[in-house]
């Protein structure tokens, strides 16, 4: 068996992820550069290194996982969100159940708090923000972030949900109180269900066609019926019937009750 098979092999008896149903080419690339950077010149030993090496193992399962994040990411799309998708959910529901996908450093579950905060009483919205990597789920939980992060951020939403610390910004306790962090695999974890809203976006691209297809009815389960479902901005769904959805508008769909 080739090197890397046996490698994604003893990684998925090792900790239930399963390297098949992300895109080789790039997943192969981004491990080997690692692999090299750590001095290995075989997936083999690389293995039995990551086996010993806690460190080394959190490094990789870090550099496995994606974590491009930034708040208001693609703004006019969460634009869209604010002024036509949560108004009809408003009118519909006083309560709110929302689950952030693949969250990364939380920018994205407190960029839907902040919206809501706007609207409603967040005592009445429950955020589950879920990732695959415990480490970056511990980072979203304490809500420190760069200039960087918050360059789309308005200024107002600045002023009010963040503390300003030398160079770092920290994110308002009001903001934390609707979110739950937990870490689950999209791809072998059992779904949550009921939510009203679904927000998936920039991880897709990552996965094989049948883990997309996998994923999609998943998360159309997870949905209640005329639920959203919010995708990245190179994610758009082709055939999106097949998933019991219906285009609601760029990169929304809503499940067909």
């Amino acid at each position: 068996m080739p090197d890397y098979q046996a490698f994604t092999q003893l990684i998925k008896d090792k900790t239930n992820i399963d390297l098949n149903l992300y895109k080789e080419v790039q997943m192969k690339r981004r491990l080997t550069s690692l692999r090299d950077k750590r001095g290995f010149n075989t997936f083999k030993s690389y293995f039995a290194a990551l086996d010993k090496d806690q460190a080394l193992m959190e490094e990789f399962l870090d550099k496995m996982t994606i974590n491009v994040s930034e708040f208001f990411r693609n703004s006019k799309r969460w634009e869209v969100l604010e002024k036509k998708i949560l108004p009809d959910m408003l009118k519909k529901k006083s309560k709110l159940k929302i689950w952030s996908a693949a969250c990364s450093t939380g920018d994205e579950p407190y960029t839907i708090a902040m919206i809501l905060k706007q609207y409603i009483d967040l005592n009445n919205v429950s955020i589950l923000a879920t990732d695959i990597d415990e480490k970056i789920l511990e980072r979203a939980k304490q809500g420190i972030y760069t200039e960087r992060a918050l360059k789309e951020v308005p200024q107002d939403f600045k002023d009010k949900f963040f503390v300003h610390k030398d160079s770092l910004y920290v994110i308002d306790d009001s903001l934390k109180k609707p979110i739950t962090f937990k870490q689950h695999n999209l791809l072998s974890d059992p779904y949550p269900n009921g939510f009203d809203l679904i927000v998936c976006r920039n991880v897709m691209i990552y996965f094989t066609d049948e883990a997309k297809n996998q994923i999609y009815h998943k998360f159309s389960d997870a949905l209640v019926d005329n639920g959203v479902f919010f995708v990245g901005s190179t994610e758009q769904i082709f055939s999106p019937e097949k998933y019991n959805f219906k285009l609601l508008d760029t990169f929304f769909y809503t499940k067909q009750g």
